[in-house]
């Protein structure tokens, strides 16, 4: 086992209490257990860090080009934007959704055989680890928006129904908020990383477009996320609408990140 492998273990270590002790606060609300799950899972995202850090050191270059490393670098990019969110909102009840999202990135990083792709010399740029940091990055903000969705709905939900139970979820205001400033700053990512992908493919095959699989797919996620802003600008979206269609963003998000790979080779092995 590599020292950088060892670290991202440590990280998952960490999330996974970080989850758990933030499950049981979504529950009991309980300061301690708060403070707890907030340091196991800054602890997890310092081992993490240091992981890609020492991949950084020995392959002397970006390594977020193959499956592996795209998904750990996509599973600390959701940690650090929860983290900036929990430290503005001081609300900890988030970490019991978006943090399972990213301990499952992090453990398909860890399953994943380290596979470098065999790039040409002349691809071997700065310009391809941009893209692909845009992109997980723009993809990190809008995991964390389907997350806040999926909150807005169920207390939406129980707010309806008079029941609230033993879950106290935030105000439907404050998830609101969260979602829509997850998809602004997601959406601009996401723009920046297909200008990039296209300057790159007119630099590496001569063409600004060569409408593969995942290109395609990626067009359609922003045509989506694009309708979202639109509409919640001139219709005033919000609420329900808002958060169907953002659940459904990141669903092509997932299909272009993870699904095209699966059908393609079979699985990500």
């Amino acid at each position: 086992m590599t020292l950088d492998h060892l670290f991202l273990y440590l990280g998952i270590l960490g999330y996974l209490i970080g989850a758990f002790c933030y499950l049981l606060h979504l529950v009991g609300r309980t300061r301690r257990l708060g403070a707890i799950a907030t340091g196991a899972t800054l602890a997890g995202f310092a081992a993490h860090t240091l992981s890609h850090l020492l991949r950084l050191y020995t392959l002397g270059r970006a390594a977020a080009v193959n499956p592996s490393a795209s998904l750990s670098l996509f599973a600390w990019a959701i940690v650090l934007i929860y983290l900036v969110v929990e430290f503005r909102y001081q609300s900890r009840v988030m970490g019991a959704f978006v943090l399972p999202l990213a301990i499952l990135a992090a453990s398909g990083a860890a399953a994943v055989p380290e596979r470098m792709a065999a790039l040409p010399p002349r691809l071997q740029g700065l310009g391809l680890s941009v893209h692909v940091a845009l992109a997980i990055f723009g993809n990190a903000a809008f995991a964390l928006t389907f997350c806040v969705a999926l909150m807005y709905l169920w207390q939406e939900r129980q707010l309806k129904s008079r029941h609230p139970g033993r879950v106290r979820l935030p105000s439907l205001e404050l998830l609101d908020d969260v979602g829509v400033k997850s998809v602004m700053i997601g959406f601009p990512l996401l723009t920046l990383a297909l200008i990039s992908g296209s300057a790159w493919a007119e630099y590496a095959r001569g063409s600004f477009l060569t409408f593969r699989h995942r290109e395609v797919w990626s067009i359609v996620s922003w045509f989506i996320y694009a309708g979202l802003l639109y509409f919640r600008v001139s219709a005033g979206w919000r609420g329900r609408k808002a958060a169907v269609l953002a659940i459904l963003g990141f669903c092509f998000v997932l299909f272009t990140f993870v699904g095209l790979k699966i059908l393609r080779d079979g699985s990500l092995l």
